[in-house]
């Protein structure tokens, strides 16, 4: 028996593919990375037209809390991806968490 026998489960108790699971996993940690590049990109391109703006004057900035108020506007939609972040990568590690446990408690059961 090779080892890639060894690993497949004909269990018919299953109701997942393992081999789904793990592409669902590796897909949403990529779509992660795009969903940062892509708020990275817009945080950069926003704060660099609102110096532009500052440079020029067409932004009237009345004392520190109008510059602050300014700001959070350019930031406010990057907080935003970066909950989109970690919550994609929270969801892929649940997936690969939940196939251990699967795969942890179907040993257990064949132990006894």
């Amino acid at each position: 028996m090779t080892e890639s026998d060894q690993n497949k489960s004909n269990f018919a108790g299953t109701y997942f593919d393992k081999d789904v699971v793990l592409r669902l996993s590796r897909f949403l940690k990529i779509a992660s990375w795009i969903v940062a590049g892509v708020y990275i990109y817009q945080l950069i391109l926003n704060l660099g037209i609102f110096i532009l703006q500052l440079i020029r004057g067409l932004v009237y900035i009345g004392g520190p809390t109008d510059f602050l108020l300014q700001l959070s506007w350019q930031v406010q939609p990057s907080l935003a991806g970066l909950i989109f972040f970690a919550s994609l990568q929270a969801i892929a590690q649940g997936l690969l968490i939940l196939l251990d446990i699967e795969d942890n408690t179907r040993r257990a059961a064949r132990g006894k």
